[in-house]
């Protein structure tokens, strides 16, 4: 029963009770729904349907809007895409809102994925997880949900998705990394998986292959080519308590060139292999600075912190001392900076940071006399991949390109080589060493060290998406390309380790 001004009352759903002295209503205007009119005072013409109350769209207006189980009296959200739950804010044009998140972002970032990404739940917009590179253990492979970090700390790495069909990168290989726009996670696939095996059979199957007269490479290549690094440590424990004698040891003597290089790298631990690769790109005339690059400048905490403690057990030396040591400038200051193993891996991005640090990144570059490298070096090697992405993206807002054409333009050599890295890495590490791939690809002659060294680090980390990622940037297959450049046992090897 619902109180009216007049002392009357009056019952939902049913017409005005006999003598009420309820006011009429006026001309031109409709009934409120399921009440009967005041006798003299038509509806307005085709105005509202029955039953449907005033001011709102007739149901089936918007196809397929509302949809089950949504707020009742909202209208459909712009584009025909579905509100959030319980917001009634505007909704970035044509995206679907993450749930729970109004639809304009704090600072001005819409709060959705790209087309054709979904958004990580519970995340608003901005990328949510950090990049990861580090090997995953057994069973330590990224989880259900893009972002999440594996087990074992190893969160997954975001993929490249141009936001901007305008912007451009300057100098980026063909089909090139396009726009700067935000990322989301998807998850790293390795080509090497950890499934059921048993170590003392492919002893014994590696053994019978280096026994007698000559040596079965094809057998060797196909048990080493399909196990993990942990697997493989596993045979090689099996090879000595079944036959007393050293595995690697056996295999070098049998094998030779280039197929005994990847065979030692497979069979050498992770971090002894990074180890002794920083070693041995500092050691003799001259320095392989881009040696150092792809190793400290992509790497996460963890990596750093256990590339650190090994390359000090087995040299016993400081890495920080032999990195000053062999470079300088400012591109030490940036080894030096990502070797500290300090940056932030927060899982989430602060709009506005990233509007902060692109301002700061624009101040001491094109806006200024000269650069400040110390700035770049700041947050770049300071700042989270999923923060970078953002600052990326707020950069290119700001100056019209990406902050890699601004790099190109401001810096040179090594340093410029570094920072570079660091950017895309941050963008989309699977890219960055599908570049690096075809790089030790490209020219007169293969650069074999580059292109083991890529093949046997990424194999158990990401090699799926690099493989993607080559094909999308350079219209052809790593397998097609490896088989261009590359020939017998060494070719098997790699093809088997990508997973072909």
């Amino acid at each position: 029963m619902y109180p009216n001004p007049y002392g009357n009352t009056q019952q939902p759903g049913i017409g005005f009770q006999q003598g009420s002295q309820y006011p009429p209503q006026q001309p031109g205007y409709p009934p409120a729904p399921g009440y009967g009119a005041a006798p003299g005072y038509p509806p307005a013409p085709g105005y509202p349907p029955a039953g449907q109350a005033p001011g709102y769209p007739p149901a089936g207006q918007a196809p397929g809007y509302p949809p089950a189980g949504q707020a009742p009296g909202y209208p459909p959200a712009p584009g025909g895409y579905p509100q959030a739950p319980g917001y009634p804010g505007q909704q970035a044009a044509g995206y679907p809102q993450a749930p729970g998140y109004p639809g304009q972002q704090a600072g001005g970032y819409p709060g959705q994925a790209p087309p054709s990404y979904p958004a990580a739940p519970a995340y608003p917009g901005a990328p949510p997880a950090s990049v990861g590179y580090g090997a995953s253990p057994a069973g330590g492979y990224p989880g259900a949900y893009p972002g999440q970090p594996a087990a074992g700390g190893y969160p997954v790495q975001a993929p490249y998705a141009a936001a901007s069909s305008v912007s451009q990168l300057g100098a980026a290989p063909p089909g090139g990394y396009g726009g700067a726009g935000m990322q989301q996670q998807y998850q790293e696939t390795p080509t090497l998986l950890e499934g059921p095996f048993d170590a003392s059979a492919d002893a014994q199957a590696l053994r019978k292959a280096m026994k007698g007269f000559g040596t079965d490479e094809t057998a060797i290549i196909s048990v080493l080519s399909k196990r993990t690094g942990n697997q493989r440590l596993q045979i090689a424990q099996a090879f000595k308590s079944g036959f007393g004698k050293d595995l690697v040891k056996d295999l070098k003597s049998e094998l030779g060139g280039r197929l005994e290089e990847v065979v030692v790298a497979l069979m050498t631990p992770r971090y002894e292999f990074l180890a002794k690769k920083l070693k041995k790109a500092m050691s003799g005339i001259g320095t392989k600075e881009k040696t150092l690059v792809d190793v400290l400048c992509t790497a996460t905490n963890t990596e750093i912190r256990e590339i650190n403690a090994t390359y000090h057990r087995l040299f016993n030396r400081s890495l920080e001392s032999d990195i000053q040591g062999d470079t300088s400038g400012h591109f030490c200051r940036l080894l030096v900076s990502v070797n500290t193993g300090a940056r932030d891996e927060s899982p989430t991005a602060d709009p506005g940071m990233a509007s902060q640090d692109a301002q700061a990144l624009l101040q001491a570059g094109e806006k200024k006399m000269g650069t400040d490298e110390s700035t770049f070096n700041m947050i770049l090697a300071r700042r989270s991949f999923a923060q970078l992405r953002l600052t990326l993206h707020e950069y290119e807002r700001l100056s019209g390109h990406s902050l890699e054409k601004a790099i190109q333009s401001e810096f040179s050599g090594d340093i410029e080589t570094g920072l570079l890295a660091v950017v895309k890495s941050a963008r989309n590490r699977a890219a960055y060493f599908a570049e690096r791939l075809h790089d030790s690809l490209a020219g007169m002659g293969t650069k074999d060290d580059d292109l083991i060294f890529i093949v046997v680090t990424r194999a158990e980390i990401d090699m799926e998406n690099v493989k993607q990622e080559y094909n999308k940037m350079y219209h052809k297959s790593v397998a097609q390309a490896i088989s261009g450049d590359t020939s017998g046992d060494y070719k098997k090897i790699l093809l088997g380790l990508c997973g072909m």
